[in-house]
């Protein structure tokens, strides 16, 4: 009987070069994991993705500011007055006619009860960067009451929505929650 050596079993040799090969991808693998491990953050800014403030001291028409991710997030106790204001004025007058809350679908229609907090909405809770070009507005300024933006001139009015000038949205809603009658959770 003739033997076919075109058909060659699998010898020592080719099981040497598979594990060789093996063995390879593990190091290759093992040595690249600390550098790939490096790149996640660490505690501390782990720390940072949600923040909760006590408002308890914050009293009606004052606002506060607090730090969140390395940004300026704007607190203000609305009066009754600034609520009304807002939810008076047409949505059609708006140049951002979206929401841009981080609690609601991104095509949400911009009101001022989905600008403030649900069943709280003299809360207004917003990162407090214009969205024109980064810069931090003034707060209790501008044509509107609101904040106005120093760098571009860009007014926002008492619910953060633009009104007036380059900035291209509202100001933006950051994801929010109340876990106690004077406590926000923000992140």
């Amino acid at each position: 009987m003739a033997h076919n050596t075109d058909a060659e079993e699998p010898n020592r040799r080719d099981f040497l070069y598979i594990a060789t090969g093996a063995m390879g991808v593990v190091g290759a693998g093992a040595l690249a994991w600390p550098f790939i491990d490096q790149m996640n953050p660490d505690a501390s800014a782990l720390a940072l993705a949600s923040i909760e403030v006590d408002v308890s001291a914050v009293e009606e028409g004052q606002s506060i500011t607090v730090k969140w991710r390395g940004k300026p997030v704007f607190i203000r106790n609305r009066t009754e007055t600034e609520v009304t204001e807002a939810k008076d004025v047409p949505i059609g007058d708006l140049p951002d006619r979206l929401a841009r809350n981080a609690n609601l679908p991104a095509d949400a229609e911009a009101t001022d009860p989905n600008r403030g907090v649900k069943d709280k909405e003299n809360w207004l809770v917003q990162v407090g960067i214009c969205t024109h070009l980064g810069c931090v507005p003034i707060g209790d300024a501008g044509d509107f009451g609101g904040w106005f933006c120093p760098c571009h001139g860009s007014h926002y009015d008492t619910a953060g929505r633009i009104r007036k000038g380059p900035a291209p949205e509202n100001l933006l809603i950051p994801p929010l929650e109340f876990v106690s009658d004077s406590t926000i959770k923000i992140g």
